[in-house]
Parts: C-alpha cells; structure tokens; sequence
C-alpha cells in the first residue's frame, strides 16, 4: 500500500507534464534553476572543509533552524496548495491508518521540496570530510532532520486544518504571504546590515538554537568533533523527542481528519445593503462595474493587486533614502497606474465558467469592455493621483508632477484600454474562483509570459507621447512640457480607452464561444 501511494503521487506528478507544452517547459526550467541551486548548496558545504568546527557549528546550525522554521511556516501561508495525497481525497478508501502515514511522508519526501531538502540535508556531511566519522554522523543527522521537515509540516497542516479550510484564513494567509515577498529587498539588507553589526553574538546565536527542537539535531555533529559527546546525545535525544512528538500530532490529526473530513465553511447571508451595486447606475456596464469593483475588494485574487498600493511607496522611499536621492519615490504613481492598467488582463480568466452567465444574457461586449475599466477608474484615479502628490510633497518636488501626473494617467487608462483588446483574446493559467491567490497550475507563468510581453509593448508605444514630454520637462527644467504631458496623456488614453472597448468588444462578442470553451478546460 505504501509503494502504492508514491506511485500514485509520481504517477499524479507525470501526468501534469502531459497536460500542456507550457507546464511542462515551466517544470524543466524549475527543475533547472532548482539543480543549480541545489548544487551551489552542496558546493558550498563541501567548501566548508576548509572552515574551523566553531565557525562550522554555526553556519550549519542556524542554516538548519532557517530550514526547519520554514518547513513549519510555508505550509500555514500557502493553505491553497493543491495536496495530491490529501487526506479528505484518501478518506473513502480502506487505507491503514500506518500505511497512509508513511506513504504520505515518502511521497513528501519524492517530491520537489522534499527532494531537495533531503540532498542538501545528507549533503552537510560533505562538510566533515577531514573527519570520516563525524561525516557519518552528519549523513544520520541529516536524515533525521529531513525527515523532521516534512514531518513537521504535515503536523501543522493536520491540526490547522480546521482553521485552514475557512475561506477568511485562506484570503488572509494568501495576502500575508505576498508582503514580506514585496519587500524583500528592505529584509534582506536589514537583515545582512544586523549580520555584520554582529557577527560576534552569531556563535551564541547558533548556540542557544543547539538546544532548541529547530537546531538541535544539526548540532550533533559539531558537538562530537568539539569532544563534548554528553551534549551530542542530550541534542539527539531533544532531536529525536521533538521528531516523536511531530509524529504523534500528526497521527492524531490525520485520524481524525479520515474520520471527520474538513469542509469549507459556509453561511448564508440576509437581505441587505446592495453594495455597489446600489452606487452604480441600473445599465449593462453599471452592473458590471459594481460586479468587477466588489471583486476587487473582496477577491483574494484581486487583492494581491491591491496591496501592493500601499506597500510600494514604502519600498520607493526605502531604497531613496539608501541612495540619499528623491527620484525613485516620485514614480509610485507611475508604477501603481502601469501595475493596474495591465491588472485587468486576466479579468476574463478570473470569471472562469461564470462567464457563461454573460453569454446567456447576452451582454453586448463593448457593455462589459466598459463596465470593467470603469470599476478599475473608479479607484485608480483618486490613487494614482494621491500617490503623485503625496510623493511630490513629501520631497518637496513640484516642478516633474505635472509630466509625471500625466504619464501615469496615461498608463492606468491606457492600460485599459490594452487589456480590454488583450483579454478578449487570449485565456490567461488563473486561480479559481475559491482558491488561494498564489494557487497556480504548473507552466501557467511561461504560458502567459508572451501575450503579456506584447501587451505591455504595445501600451509602451502608445504611452510615447507622455513619455517624450516628461523627459523634455525634466531636461529643460520648464513646467510648460510636463503640463502639455499632462493634457496628452489625458485626451489621448481617453480617446484609445474608447478605441480599446469598442475593439474589445467586437473581438468578445465574436469570440466568446472560444473563450468560454478555454476557460473550461483550464478550470
């Protein structure tokens, strides 16, 4: 039965190759970068050699915690993550609670991350080869402390599984994890900036970490070659304990997840305020507005977009204030305009199979082309144009805001205008409806790298104009240019927005048979 399972999560895993051109090139250039990673890795441990044990000891240990910490963590921020061997799938089958168990944990270990952990974790012996048995010791350890990894994330997934299959904690947790990625850069300066402020408290760092479930076991091998085997064993029993231990909450979880299966939770609600609905006007493009608007704000899908409104003027100012200049916090506007005016490119794949409903009532498309844009307007402009003052006046730099004002105005409705042509065209790889927001199928970037790289030239073409008189103010230091900018970019996005939806909606009602037919295959 074991043997059956990873068949099955192999057998599941081949066949995603199968199902397009695009995930499979997607998987191999993964596969790609994750060999070259994983061979830095194991160069850089075998590199190691040449390091005393005390710097040894701390570089591994604390390198183990990271890793261990991460196994625990990703698994409650990536909640949508499709499970092969998921246990409310396995929960109708006659499968011995044992066996389902360590199929599970084989079949994590088969996998990807898995895979990889578990080289790099046997790899840290290579660090000991000028000690023959401490490297032994180290290949031991560094089983042991793969599988805590993956033992350690089927136990947070087990008993968060509850918690997990709300759909608050899934849009949450999807959310959460997209801020530290935008601001990475910050982290990880801060991060090497503390590094270096104190170099001297990483040995009591890993230290104190030696004695804790996250560090202990990687701790083990420096320990025997510093000639302290009493603490090499009281490491690997608190090691060992903390692998029991994981093993038994997950047991439980597990149990009792095959006995009583988590379901999404649901309620219904009373009648109401209309919401948007009530705001917009009783048309075909009003409804729709306040349809696509409500999305907007309350779509996990949607969302990921809008964080980030608030988040990069942060980053601008941070990496401004590295360079002691002001330049890079006057383009959030700018920035913001580009990142929602291409934002609506996916709109259709978002809809999925519900997009039926708009063929069945046959709403005209230029109808729909409008109603989306003007739910994106109704938000972007006030936006792009509070994020253009509040930078110009938190540097005090008034003279570049009208070209800058009119570039991104000319790119949030520009932009538009593209993807009203771009999304009646082409179905973008896109979570489902109920999904997490990073949920994605394999080889869905590759797949919409090349429409996506069009439509961004092509709103780079017609953005020229602004683009020219922005850069001729900012030479000339005369206003004169950034307002004809700002008078261009108005008149001329207005004019190819109403191009875009009169373009884009003969294209929708000609093509929405195909579309729709695309968007079901995809689900």
């Amino acid at each position: 039965m074991v043997a059956t399972l990873v068949r099955l999560r192999l057998l599941v895993l081949r066949n995603s190759f199968r199902r397009s051109t695009g995930q499979l090139v997607a998987v191999i250039i993964g596969a790609v970068y994750g060999a070259i990673a994983l061979v830095a890795i194991i160069g850089a441990l075998f590199s190691f050699n040449l390091l005393g044990v005390p710097e040894l000891r701390t570089i591994i240990v604390v390198a183990g915690s990271a890793l261990i910490l991460g196994w625990v963590i990703i698994p409650l921020l990536t909640s949508g993550v499709e499970q092969t061997l998921d246990p409310s799938h396995l929960a109708v089958y006659p499968i011995p609670l044992n066996q389902l168990l360590l199929g599970i944990l084989l079949s994590g270990i088969v996998g990807i991350p898995g895979a990889v952990t578990t080289i790099a974790a046997l790899a840290t012996a290579g660090s000991w080869l000028r000690m023959p048995g401490i490297a032994l010791i180290a290949l031991v350890t560094g089983a042991i402390g793969a599988v805590t990894c993956v033992v350690a994330s089927r136990a947070v997934t087990s008993i968060s599984a509850g918690l997990a299959s709300g759909r608050r904690f899934k849009e949450a947790s999807g959310l959460l994890i997209l801020i530290p990625l935008i601001l990475a850069g910050p982290i990880i300066i801060g991060i090497t900036q503390s590094i270096r402020n104190s170099a001297e408290g990483l040995p009591g760092i890993a230290e104190a970490l030696s004695w804790t479930p996250l560090g202990a076991i990687w701790a083990v091998p420096s320990s025997v070659a510093l000639g302290d085997p009493l603490g090499a064993l009281l490491r690997l029993l608190i090691a060992l304990a903390t692998l029991a231990i994981l093993f038994v909450v997950w047991r439980w979880g597990l149990a009792k997840s095959l006995v009583t299966p988590v379901r999404g939770s649901s309620r219904a609600r009373g009648h109401g305020k209309q919401g948007f609905f009530g705001v917009f006007p009783g048309t075909q493009a009003g409804a729709i507005a306040a349809r696509c608007l409500t999305y907007w704000f309350r779509d996990p899908r949607y969302q990921r977009q809008l964080i980030i409104i608030p988040l990069l003027p942060l980053l601008l100012w941070f990496y401004s204030s590295l360079n002691h200049g002001s330049g890079f916090l006057l383009i959030s506007g700018p920035i913001v305009a580009f990142l929602l005016g291409v934002g609506m490119i996916a709109d259709v794949s978002f809809d999925s199979t519900a997009f039926a409903l708009h063929m069945s009532k046959a709403v005209p498309g230029s109808a729909d082309r409008a109603g989306r844009a003007w739910a994106v307007l109704t938000f972007g402009v006030p936006v792009v144009v509070v994020l253009t003052l509040g930078a110009a006046a938190i540097q005090n730099s008034w003279m570049p805001v009208p070209g800058i004002l009119g570039l991104a105005l000319g790119l949030l409705v520009t932009g538009l205008a593209v993807s009203s042509v771009t999304s009646a065209l082409f179905v973008f790889p896109a979570p489902a409806p109920g999904d997490g927001a990073f949920k994605a199928k394999p080889g869905s970037n590759v797949a919409n790298l090349g429409a996506t790289l069009v439509a961004w030239v092509v709103l780079g073409v017609l953005c020229l104009p602004e683009i020219v008189l922005l850069v001729v103010s900012m030479l000339t230091q005369d206003a004169l240019w950034g307002w004809l900018g700002l008078v261009a970019g108005t008149a001329l996005s207005v004019v190819l927005l109403t191009v875009g939806i009169r373009m884009g909606g003969r294209l929708l009602d000609a093509r929405a048979p195909e579309l729709l037919a695309q968007l079901g295959k995809e689900k």
